[in-house]
């Protein structure tokens, strides 16, 4: 039986002995530039205007990418070409682009995989098949390593088996330079993500809200429940953290006069992995003065009900076996009330035992360390996040779950802040800012107290945060929303590796 790596290293050794016939030929295997006029999906959807009853009428096109297949014909050939945005045939003849340019350079040395450029005119086979007839053959890029091209072979019963196709999904995140070549409809995941933040950054714009940029590199971590990664400055020979979010800086704009600021930020939870957790994330986070949760909820609302549209053209999207329709007014239901219509406990005004009691009863699995937040949150994602496919408003929640939220203004114990949830996950979080001195300076203090319980998640005391809203913070509604999430369900992804390029893989 053969080895797949030494067949490998022999495809690979014939490629290389390839390269060198093309420079003894004088062709450059790796040249500097070509010009390109049109891509393939601009001829396939406007054909008409390319094809004409006389070649010598029709428009001429310069076209780039690379070969996928070939059919060897004598004098003649087809072969088609992939770009960045479409496959096309290519009909390629000897008396057009020349004896040693056809015989010697595309039959013998060009390889599935290779990048050409093409210039000639648009026409249709006998068989309809839209296609250029290149009048101009030109090498543009040699390929040392085959691609993994599937290959479709008929069994004995008459079925069609596809062989050697580049389906194994952590292969594919692996080499997603490999994925995007070989299975071209990937891209349209990663094109709609792009629209996406598109969107919302002019939908945040165009109400006059700044985009501002802050440090990813912060010497103290906060705005988030999570543990980060360390690394070291040598010259000021200090630890500094990579950010689990950017609440605190984006406050101190809103304490430095700016009425609306937001930031896309690559931030960095060190956590484990899953399919819907990605140690390196990104998420939008927002910032309005003069507003609270319940103007936050509306804006939510607004802003994705817009970016559906936009991407889909209604409010709907299919994700998995559900329609998800982003149709405003979301469901708005406080989170202690969900929790008693799922469970039948009512936790509202329980303290600490209480609920570490409920939790065992529920079989929640218990961690030393775990404080009345922090059980409240297990409870809720055990019972009543999954149940929640369609997007709903989950209010006010316990003061111990959200140390940087304003206390609620009628509801003892509890405070403004709502999360999102779509498709069973948070995809955001958000809250009325506590701006007040003294009680986040006690909020924080507890949250002290709970690290050196053993809550490895619990914040971190910011004095230089504490320090600016001393200064007068206004009142102020502040977001973070979570790209990949949302990016999964508008893309009708199983994973968050499905929207991320080049996700976080154990080495090989």
């Amino acid at each position: 039986m053969s080895n797949p790596e030494t067949s490998l290293n022999e495809q690979q050794q014939i490629r290389i002995e390839k390269l060198e016939q093309l420079r003894e030929l004088g062709v450059n295997p790796y040249p500097y530039d070509f010009e390109v006029t049109h891509t393939s999906k601009e001829i396939l959807a406007n054909e008409a205007d390319f094809i004409k009853d006389e070649p010598d009428t029709a428009p001429r096109v310069s076209v780039a990418g690379r070969v996928m297949t070939r059919r060897i014909m004598g004098k003649a050939s087809f072969f088609t070409l992939q770009d960045s945005s479409d496959i096309i045939q290519i009909y390629i003849r000897r008396d057009d682009v020349g004896v040693e340019e056809y015989n010697k350079v595309f039959k013998k040395l060009v390889d599935i995989g290779d990048f050409v450029g093409i210039k000639g005119f648009v026409f249709k086979t006998r068989t309809g098949e839209t296609t250029i007839h290149a009048e101009e053959f030109t090498f543009l890029g040699k390929t040392v390593r085959p691609l993994p091209t599937p290959k479709e072979v008929e069994n004995e019963q008459g079925e069609t088996v596809t062989y050697d196709a580049f389906s194994d999904k952590e292969l594919r995140y692996r080499q997603r330079y490999v994925d995007l070549v070989v299975n071209p409809e990937v891209r349209e995941a990663f094109i709609k993500r792009t629209r996406m933040v598109q969107a919302m950054r002019n939908f945040m714009n165009e109400r006059g809200y700044l985009e501002v940029e802050t440090p990813v590199l912060q010497p103290v971590y906060g705005g988030a429940a999570a543990k980060p990664f360390v690394t070291h400055h040598n010259a000021l020979d200090m630890d500094l953290y990579l950010r689990i979010a950017n609440e605190l800086y984006l406050k101190r704009l809103i304490v430095g006069g700016f009425d609306g600021v937001y930031e896309f930020s690559k931030d960095f939870r060190n956590e484990g992995l899953s399919r819907f957790h990605n140690p390196e994330f990104t998420q939008v986070e927002l910032y309005v003065a003069y507003k609270d949760y319940n103007w936050m909820m509306n804006f939510m609302e607004e802003m994705i009900e817009h970016v559906t549209k936009k991407l889909h053209g209604s409010t709907k999207v299919t994700v998995g076996e559900y329609e998800i329709d982003f149709k405003s007014p979301w469901p708005r239901i406080p989170m202690y009330e969900a929790i008693e219509k799922e469970t039948g406990h009512d936790l509202y005004g329980k303290d600490e035992d209480q609920i570490r009691a409920i939790a065992k009863e529920l079989h929640i699995e218990i961690e030393e360390g775990m404080g009345k937040g922090k059980l409240i949150d297990e409870i809720f994602g055990e019972y009543v996040e999954s149940k929640l496919i369609q997007p709903t408003f989950i209010t006010d929640y316990p003061v111990e779950m959200s140390p940087l939220a304003k206390k609620h203004r009628s509801k003892e114990g509890l405070v403004e802040r709502f999360e999102a949830i779509c498709n069973g996950k948070e995809i955001a979080n958000a809250f009325s800012e506590l701006n007040d001195p003294v009680d986040q300076r006690q909020r924080f203090e507890e949250q002290a107290r709970l690290r050196s319980e053993g809550d490895e998640e619990a914040m971190t005391l910011d004095e230089d945060f504490l320090k600016a809203i001393e200064y007068g913070m206004p009142p102020t509604a502040g977001i973070g929303i979570g790209i990949d999430r949302l990016a999964m369900i508008m893309t009708n992804s199983e994973s968050i590796r499905d929207v991320l390029f080049f996700p976080l893989m154990r080495p090989e």
